[in-house]
């Protein structure tokens, strides 16, 4: 592929300290882009490796036309360095990997067919994974919980094999927002959303760049760049623990008309109801404000309310068809809190 042809297909790879796995990546992944019934090109970001991981790219862009090289100055984390290769992706199809080769480049072609088939944001889920079984275990816990409090119908939020229409990663570059998940963003602007299981792999060289405390940092990142619940829980604490006070003030104010004042110790009861009652008023508080700021952080994300499609050039109406699938659809929302 010459530098003025157009690829239909970019495939962005953010890479960190990944200097064993670049040969081996280059290797595989290669052979499947050149295999590719559509002009493609990878991008690598280099996130501010500190290794060889840089020299061993500019090495294989020498050979390989098809590699775009995006370099960091300093370790900015992976969400920024996939938003640049987002911003530096030209293709129709954008198809983000891994560089630890945990998910095997060979699935390629499968998230290129379904996007080529219609759907603007191929998710997938991992099949048997080579993991540990507290990591299994603690991600099938986290993913649960995310739907639940998020609404977003995400089967499998850890895998960073996905395929993205142009507009959505365009749309995703262009907002620019320091702390929030990628593909949940995604799906909020997916109109013809699916989920595919892939393969995966063991991972041979080198550690994972996610700690546990990073893991973490991302699930908060998820949970509350995409959901109020923890703001309204709050609020709804507060209301039943106020609620409660009230009821155990009046039911000491019956008791003290029916027993005397020697039946409440002292006062001791009524100084837990009165307690009650304040705790409550300022959790409840504090979720009431909590929605406020929330809607005001609504509001500054600038996120679009509307994507446009791109129309055929002739003018030709656009019909809309649902593709054949091999996976499973998800249903795309209008809106999420």
């Amino acid at each position: 592929m010459s530098e003025v042809d157009t690829p239909l297909v970019s495939i962005v790879i953010p890479v960190y300290q990944e200097e064993e796995n670049v040969q081996v990546l280059c290797a595989r992944l290669l052979p499947v882009v050149r295999a590719l019934d559509a002009a493609a090109e990878v991008i690598f970001v280099d996130d501010g490796s500190r290794d060889a991981t840089l020299a061993l790219l500019l090495a294989e862009r020498r050979t390989s036309p098809e590699i775009v090289i995006r370099s960091f100055a300093r370790n900015f984390g992976q969400h920024a360095a996939v938003l640049a290769g987002f911003d530096a992706a030209r293709g129709k199809h954008v198809v983000t990997l891994d560089a630890d080769l945990q998910n095997p480049p060979e699935e390629i072609p499968r998230i290129v067919a379904q996007l080529q088939a219609g759907y603007d944001l191929v998710g997938t889920i991992r099949q048997d994974r080579q993991d540990s079984w507290f990591r299994r275990r603690a991600s099938r816990i986290v993913n649960a919980m995310t739907r639940r409090a998020s609404g977003i119908q995400l089967h499998d939020f850890g895998c960073m094999l996905r395929g993205y229409s142009r507009e959505i990663a365009k749309t995703l570059a262009a907002r620019g927002e320091s702390h929030t998940f990628i593909p949940a963003l995604a799906y909020v602007y997916a109109k013809n959303p699916i989920e595919i299981p892939v393969a995966h792999a063991a991972r041979d060289h080198g550690d994972s760049k996610y700690s546990l405390l990073r893991l973490f940092r991302l699930q908060l990142d998820l949970l509350t760049g995409f959901s109020q619940a923890p703001m309204r829980l709050l609020f709804s604490m507060g209301g039943v623990v106020a609620l409660a006070g009230v009821l155990l003030g009046l039911v000491l104010f019956a008791m003290r008309l029916f027993h005397g004042p020697e039946w409440a110790a002292d006062g001791v009861f009524t100084l837990f109801a009165i307690l009650f009652v304040f705790v409550g008023a300022q959790f409840f508080a504090l979720g009431l404000i909590g929605e406020y700021v929330g809607r005001t952080l609504g509001v500054v994300r600038q996120r679009p309310t509307f994507i446009l499609r791109d129309l055929p050039d002739d003018g030709a109406d656009v019909v809309d068809e649902a593709p054949a699938a091999e996976g499973r659809s998800i249903p795309a929302r209008e809106a999420i809190a």
